[in-house]
């Protein structure tokens, strides 16, 4: 998202009457796979032969056919400028007069003072980067692996140094994850196009993965969290029931993939051991070879040879395969509780068509700040602030966070803020609470 590259073919043409004034029932009927409309700052535009070529991926800007995408295009694009010139052949009219300039839920008042609230913290510079922080974090990862291999190369391969060889790799792996969702965020330099340069030398060099298929996958969860068909996050692939709709649904159609009332026990088997080993990797290489992504393919490799490189001579195939299998496995840990406890408590639903800031509120709460949770967790304990302005470089989340907790009492939105106990312990006790919904409909309904 927000990156470069040609938007619209020289000469294409977009149906709609070009120039003309449409009602947001109008707007609301064209949001099929065929048919994709949608309006940003009162102007309407037909995205139907673009989408597939949209630099986010197809699917994110999907989400909004039909409707005011407005705050979600503000927050993704640093450069709005430059977005909007590639907007242009995309327009076909404008929205009438008589027509609201927000569509169905959404509350104008909180719209309106949520803008004012993002100007003043853009005119106060909150949305520059420190070079230094992000510089000091790269090194300190770099510093991480160095120092886990040469423990082992110099005192041996014990199963002590082994063990801690791989703490050091797994947490250096969970650090690259938070500053290569820096750069994904585009919240790190201000060109768009070094962001992604360094996007995928972190997420590929560093980690072996994709940053084609995090960009695509990711930023849906940030347009449409915690809602049902739109946010991958929340598609547990018949594995869990979440949320309190989902375990009635699948109760009351009699759907019983695993036994759900026990989700809360065997999560601990199934969810953090799994995730980033088995689930992630697999979608990885799968959509890197099937959308011939051969350059975020050659970053991958790479770091895999930099790391058979540094421990075959050391364990050999099949001791280095062990290894970086136990390294993931460590890591999956970190990155499942970080980012479940800010997410699968809160509210998950179908589709609300609500303001941004009442959608990311009730997706969303964030874990007290402190020097640990602030480094353990990549900032991403100001889960609120993150999902509001993507964009903004996380070392300022906490210079906005009083003001939106201020905006967010004004209008009675709830502020959910937790000690990190807590956040842990409420991702056991939401699947649980959302099991025994599930077994009551299922039993008597």
């Amino acid at each position: 998202m927000g990156g470069g590259g040609q938007l619209t073919e020289p000469g294409e043409q977009v149906s709609g009457r070009a120039g003309g004034v449409y009602t947001w029932q109008e707007v609301q009927s064209h949001c099929s796979r065929s048919d994709q409309w949608l309006v940003i700052d009162r102007k309407v535009y037909n995205i139907t032969q673009w989408a597939k070529r949209h630099p986010g991926g197809i699917r994110v800007i999907s989400h909004y056919a039909g409707e005011d995408a407005t705050e979600a295009f503000t927050a993704f694009h640093p450069d709005l400028k430059c977005v909007q010139k590639f907007l242009k052949p995309l327009l076909i009219g404008e929205l009438a007069a008589t027509e609201p300039s927000h569509d169905r839920n959404k509350s104008a008042t909180i719209i309106q003072d949520f803008h004012a609230l993002r100007t003043k913290v853009e005119s106060e510079g909150l949305f520059r980067a420190r070079p230094w922080f992000f510089c000091l974090h790269l090194g300190h990862i770099l510093l991480l692996e160095a120092l886990a291999w040469l423990i082992v190369w110099v005192w041996g391969t014990s199963w002590t140094l082994t063990l801690l060889c791989a703490v050091l790799l797994a947490t250096a792996q969970l650090q690259a994850g938070w500053l290569q969702h820096d750069f994904g965020h585009l919240s790190v330099f201000k060109r768009s196009s070094w962001n992604h340069m360094l996007h995928k030398f972190t997420i590929g060099h560093l980690k072996g993965a994709s940053a084609n298929w995090w960009n695509h996958r990711h930023y849906q969860h940030h347009a449409k969290p915690n809602i049902f068909s739109k946010d991958p996050d929340v598609n547990m692939l018949h594995v869990f029931v979440i949320g309190e709709t989902q375990p009635v649904e699948y109760g009351i159609k009699k759907i019983k993939y695993m036994p759900y009332h026990r989700q809360h026990q065997y999560f601990f088997l199934v969810g953090p051991p799994l995730l980033i080993p088995i689930y992630f990797h697999i979608q990885i290489i799968r959509t890197m070879i099937s959308r011939h992504d051969w350059v975020d393919l050659a970053w991958s490799v790479s770091y895999y040879l930099r790391y058979f490189c540094c421990s075959i001579p050391l364990y050999g195939v099949f001791g280095s395969v062990l290894l970086i299998s136990f390294v993931r496995f460590l890591e999956s840990h970190g990155f499942v509780w970080v980012t479940q406890m800010n997410h699968l408590p809160m509210n998950i639903d179908h589709e609300k068509h609500q303001d941004w800031l009442s959608m990311q509120l009730l997706a969303t709460c964030n874990i007290e700040e402190s020097p640990f949770n602030d480094w353990f967790s990549g900032h991403l304990n100001f889960q609120i602030e993150h999902h509001l302005f993507p964009t903004m470089p996380r070392h300022n989340y906490h210079l906005v966070a009083p003001r939106v907790r201020a905006l967010c009492e004004k209008h009675g939105v709830p502020y959910q803020v937790k000690t990190m106990w807590r956040g842990l312990a409420d991702v056991f006790r939401s699947l649980k609470n959302s099991g025994d919904l599930w077994l009551d409909a299922y039993l008597h309904k």
